[in-house]
């Protein structure tokens, strides 16, 4: 049977959809296949396992999801240490959403934790690299000394917010993330004497 790729869009974008909501061992074949409107052999045909399928649409949705963050992040303005909070702020407008369930890469990485070889966990890992990456050359380019050990310790605070966002259901773990993430940029740890 020929692949389509109109069918095969579908596919991807339904299966991450109810991999996000529901995650990877909640959710079969079947309900993927009604949710694309197609047959489970036509996704076989596009897909020979489930674990192929959710390889592809997180590498798909990986792409999609960095080039967006980047957009964004290069529009905010300001100083380093507010630029890094507006990051926050953004995660507590994100996380107020409807039916929000945290960073999907984080959660099917948790999710596929025992399965060290899964492909969808060395997306997620790619995933995260990238942004952390990304998050270092802004930092570098806004003059932060060290900047990417402030884009790993961000990082750190972000994957936390999210997690104690998701447990708690305040926004406010952000917000406070936020503020701590700032004042790593902008206070600068006094320098050490030798006696």
């Amino acid at each position: 049977m020929p692949r389509n790729r109109e069918t095969r869009r579908q596919i991807l974008d339904r299966s991450y959809e109810l991999f996000y909501q529901q995650g990877f061992n909640r959710i079969g074949v079947d309900e993927i296949a009604a949710a694309a409107r197609i047959t489970k052999r036509t996704l076989y045909n596009h897909f020979a396992s489930k674990d192929e399928l959710l390889a592809a649409a997180l590498d798909d949705q990986q792409a999609l999801a960095l080039e967006r963050f980047r957009r964004w992040g290069d529009s905010l303005v300001g100083s380093p240490g507010e630029v890094v909070e507006q990051i926050f702020v953004g995660l507590a407008q994100w996380a107020s959403k409807p039916r929000w369930a945290g960073a999907g890469f984080t959660r099917l990485a948790m999710e596929l934790a025992d399965l060290k070889g899964h492909p969808a966990r060395a997306i997620a890992r790619r995933h995260k690299a990238a942004l952390e990456a990304w998050l270092g050359e802004r930092l570098a380019r806004d003059g932060v000394a060290e900047a990417d050990v402030r884009a790993r310790e961000i990082a750190l605070l972000m994957e936390g917010a999210t997690t104690l966002i998701l447990i708690h259901g305040d926004v406010g773990y952000a917000l406070s993330a936020g503020a701590a993430a700032r004042r790593l940029i902008e206070v600068r740890p006094p320098l050490c004497s030798v006696a």
